[in-house]
């Protein structure tokens, strides 16, 4: 019977597919022991990020040392290098200059040795989450990569599942409360509104691999709740009851992993 006040689904049928096929696909190639008793839900504290550094370059350096650290990839060859400046769109203080193409706040490159390169935008430094968030991003990039088949629906999803595999390596609060960032800008010839988005993934659609993720760790969501944005804490809720209510985790603890022949 059609009932009106039915909650609707967090997600589309057709994006929480997605999220259970790739959660698959991140299972059976990077699963096993590394992520039921090695991944972490890494947190935004001082206890997981110490911030005592001298600049931004060093301030970059270490979260990506953290990072890489918590990812299990400490060992993984990676270059780390900063990209140009943006330019300043604001040319006077009632004047801006429209479209100014901005750089993106992170690239991974990797080469014929399988050694990568990470280059992120100076701008992330002063957004410890954003940093977080993108240097997970592009580190997934490096794990995924070396997956013997596509994610599901072929390598033209790669950056969804990349984002997905972020979380997948534990830093699900980073990418949620990085998804869409909106905060006020003051200088001291301008005041107004700048909104950025991070990853590729939307609030509610990272949000719901964060639950997947909890959910298979067996982690408390108490733990997750405090560390997460407002709107990212509501989806979060919602994802993880609605979850609870089907057999989708039951459906991903049965998946084999199958590790690659070295």
């Amino acid at each position: 019977m059609w009932n009106p006040f039915r909650k609707k689904p967090l997600l589309s049928e057709e994006n929480t597919l997605f999220q259970i096929e790739c959660y698959k696909w991140l299972l059976t190639h990077f699963g096993g022991d590394d992520f039921y008793k090695e991944a972490q839900l890494v947190l935004p504290t001082s206890d997981y990020f110490p911030s005592i550094v001298d600049s931004s370059e060093s301030a970059a350096q270490t979260t990506l040392n953290q990072v890489m650290k918590y990812a299990g990839m400490e060992n993984w060859p990676v270059t780390l290098q900063a990209q140009e400046e943006d330019p300043n769109h604001l040319v006077a203080p009632t004047l801006a200059v429209q479209n100014v193409e901005q750089s993106p706040l992170g690239t991974f490159s990797v080469n014929e040795k399988n050694e990568a390169t990470i280059t992120y935008n100076p701008k992330i430094t002063t957004n410890p989450i954003q940093m977080v968030a993108t240097f997970a991003h592009e580190l997934s990039h490096y794990l995924t990569g070396t997956a013997p088949v596509p994610p599901p629906g072929g390598w033209e999803n790669w950056e969804f599942a990349t984002d997905i595999g972020a979380t997948f390596l534990g830093f699900g609060i980073f990418q949620a409360n990085a998804a869409f960032t909106f905060r006020q800008y003051i200088s001291a010839d301008a005041v107004g509104w700048q909104t950025s988005g991070g990853g590729y993934l939307t609030e509610a659609e990272h949000s719901y691999s964060l639950a997947i993720f909890l959910l298979l760790k067996e982690i408390d969501p108490e733990v997750a709740f405090p560390h997460c944005d407002v709107n990212v804490r509501g989806y979060l809720k919602r994802a993880l009851d609605e979850l609870e209510g089907s057999n989708a985790i039951v459906q991903l603890r049965e998946v084999a992993y199958e590790p690659k022949n070295l």
